[in-house]
């Protein structure tokens, strides 16, 4: 039981940060974009090819997985998604839609459709066994290793959101743009990084989860309803919120998956139902919600 609850964590942190950047473009920019899973899933394809046919090593291949996806995501922001700032969000989510059709068939068309994996360095292969008996808690090296990543990453991210002169600049930004600019704050400049930094999250998310929970092509498409679950249930004005919903969502998935595995993620889309039900704008959302 111990066991399968820190399994549930490990994955509930590691849907964090995938959904993080999701949750930062809906919620600080309120842009549904539904092209996050393309990210994460080049970040991971980074990863792979770092390890694979350069021979890096993992723990350097992890922030170039940032770094490039982060690039990426600044790229496209200027030449892709600026003009769809001020589009209905019903257009948004057909841009961004066809954009995940496309990053899929680049990445099957060059790389291809089979599933690929990685080998993690040998000191994250192992698992340490604490207690006995029906109080036996087994932690692998490698899902600690996520915990301890996701949790300084959330602890950084917040800090930066709420304690620095950007995080109240972007705030200004998102709530009243031509008022934010007519004070001097490079409103542009602010969503263009805001954008790279959400793209990078989603690259490292994905660069950490090809461990667990593989990687193809397919991916943007396996994992999309997760990443819209998680701001949906947490909501997406504030940190906390999708990291309880994470959390929530990963123990769920992995309970539900031990101890009933015919229902497969049927438990995941009741609880979510039942949440959105109880607090239709999401766990912690400021009344109405957007």
């Amino acid at each position: 039981m111990l066991t399968l609850l820190f399994d549930g964590v490990a994955y509930g942190m590691l849907l964090f940060v995938l959904s993080l950047g999701l949750a930062v473009t809906m919620g600080l920019m309120n842009f549904v974009n539904l092209a996050h899973g393309a990210f994460a899933m080049a970040g991971g394809y980074v990863l792979v090819l770092l390890m694979q046919r350069a021979g890096w090593p993992f723990l350097a291949c992890l922030p170039v997985a940032f770094v490039v996806t982060a690039a990426l995501g600044a790229l496209l922001e200027r030449t892709l998604y600026r003009p769809m700032y001020n589009r209905p969000h019903l257009d948004q989510v057909l841009f961004s839609i066809g954009l995940t059709f496309m990053a899929v068939a680049a990445v099957d068309y060059f790389i291809g459709s089979q599933q690929v994996n990685v080998q993690t360095p040998e000191w994250l292969r192992g698992r340490i066994e604490i207690g006995s008996g029906a109080w036996q808690l087994g932690m692998g090296y490698y899902r600690l290793f996520i915990v301890i990543v996701c949790v300084a990453l959330a602890l950084g991210l917040q800090a930066i959101l709420s304690g620095t002169r950007f995080g109240s600049r972007l705030r200004a930004a998102v709530d009243d743009p031509r008022v934010a600019a007519g004070l001097g704050i490079p409103v542009d400049r602010v969503f263009l990084l805001t954008f790279a930094f959400g793209s990078g999250l989603a690259g490292l998310g994905g660069a950490l989860g090809v461990e667990i929970l593989g990687l193809d092509p397919s991916f943007p498409f396996k994992f999309m309803v997760y990443f819209l679950i998680v701001c949906a249930v947490g909501g997406t004005s504030s940190i906390t919120g999708p990291l309880l919903a994470a959390l929530v969502l990963g123990i769920a998935d992995v309970m539900g998956k031990y101890y009933v595995p015919k229902l497969g993620s049927f438990i995941v889309y009741v609880l979510m139902i039942a949440i959105l039900l109880w607090r239709p704008q999401g766990l912690f959302s400021r009344g109405g919600g957007k």
